[in-house]
């Protein structure tokens, strides 16, 4: 039975590299996937996703006007053996593109495996991840570790100096060079390395 998944961590927790070996898994037993991505993650070009150890894939990039009902129905009539969905960075899907995926899975019987943060660098939802977290049938949390061992639910946002930024756009790209993840207690502290 198909089901909406919801995979979320902090930053560099593997999600990418875990959605790519999904896909993988998929295609090795002959089954074809679908990959997403959003337009503005163009870190490594636009519609590429890829992974901090080295895995990468197309996708098919996607911005807040998109709708993935209607592209994947179409798609589907073209695709005889398209078994699976993989969306990488859902946090930044609209409420709209969440329920077009839950429509994908119910009246298309395609599973939709997302992958994303739940919380920004000021702990609030982002609204792709609220709207995953409150519909998706399977909630599945990758994780991480802050630098003091314990479990990392956070990501901090940091300046050149590797200082934490508490203020700013919700959304600004960035990897390694802008973002780690800490435990919630170095997170409202404020402390990005051994203490």
């Amino acid at each position: 039975m198909a089901k909406l998944y919801f995979y979320y961590a902090a930053m560099n927790a593997g999600k990418t590299t875990t959605l790519l070996q999904s896909s993988y898994n998929y295609c090795e037993r002959g089954m074809d996937t679908l990959l997403f991505t959003p337009i503005i993650d163009d870190r490594y070009g636009e519609g590429k996703i890829a992974s901090r150890i080295g895995l990468a894939n197309d996708a098919i990039p996607f911005d807040r006007s998109f709708n993935f009902f209607d592209y994947i129905s179409k798609v589907q009539k073209e695709m005889p053996k398209l078994r699976c969905i993989l969306i990488d960075e859902a946090q930044f899907m609209t409420k709209d593109q969440v329920l077009q995926s839950a429509e994908v899975v119910d009246h298309l019987k395609l599973p939709v495996l997302t992958y994303g943060l739940r919380t920004d660098f000021l702990g609030e939802t982002f609204e792709g991840s609220r709207y995953l977290l409150s519909w998706a049938e399977e909630l599945i949390e990758i994780k991480t570790i802050c630098h003091c061992g314990s479990k990392a639910t956070m990501n901090a946002r940091i300046d050149e100096k590797g200082k934490i930024v508490r203020q700013g756009e919700q959304i600004e790209i960035g990897g390694n060079d802008r973002y780690i993840a800490l435990c919630r207690k170095h997170f409202i502290s404020g402390t990005v390395g051994a203490e």
